[in-house]
């Protein structure tokens, strides 16, 4: 990594922690637990437990991620706050490291039976007993959006269709390419 490249992601970074703290002048760099939540325009509840070594770093990768559900919601709802009031609100609760894991069972818990919808992916924790919430399904490829936008547009055709008189030019190519298309249109 260039040292150029360095400063930027420090500088984001810094960015970052400095919104953070206008939403919540609490956060610090001490170990806990983190919980995300919000209230939809509808009135669902969701959240999001994590736990940190360093509390406010790991609250700033989230703003600038995109590898977790967490981290992409966070960009799309913003932080609750002037004039935001579908964003996300920030509380922190300092732990132990070695209690991190055990806490953050306990407030997943704690929050599904209050009727949140969970954005964690797993019960929580990094030690043995990490039990999947969600279903995790692979990552959609380049070639699983070709294949979908196929599908979309043979079904799209297949209405077209109904409504039109498909005749083939005379020829021999005309002709397979007819078939081509009422092949297409059977798939």
């Amino acid at each position: 990594m260039t040292t150029q490249k360095y400063l930027q992601i420090k500088a984001r970074e810094k960015a970052n922690k400095e919104q953070l703290l206008q939403c919540n002048p609490y956060l610090n760099e001490n170990s806990g637990i983190y919980i995300l939540r919000r209230k939809d325009e509808e009135g669902i509840l969701y959240a999001y437990v994590g736990q940190a070594k360093h509390i406010l770093t790991r609250l700033a990768q989230h703003l600038d991620g995109y590898e977790q559900h967490i981290d992409l919601s966070l960009k799309k709802h913003g932080l609750f706050g002037m004039g935001n009031y579908g964003g996300w609100t920030i509380t922190a609760h300092e732990y132990p490291v070695e209690d991190l894991d055990d806490m953050e069972r306990k407030y997943i818990r704690q929050l599904a039976r209050q009727g949140y919808q969970l954005r964690n992916k797993t019960i929580g924790g990094q030690n043995k007993g990490k039990v999947s919430i969600t279903e995790n399904k692979p990552a959609k490829g380049y070639y699983d959006g070709i294949k979908t936008g196929r599908k979309q547009v043979i079904r799209e055709l297949r209405k077209i269709v109904k409504y039109l008189d498909v005749a083939p030019h005379s020829g021999k190519l005309a002709e397979r390419m007819a078939e081509r298309f009422n092949e297409l249109l059977k798939e």
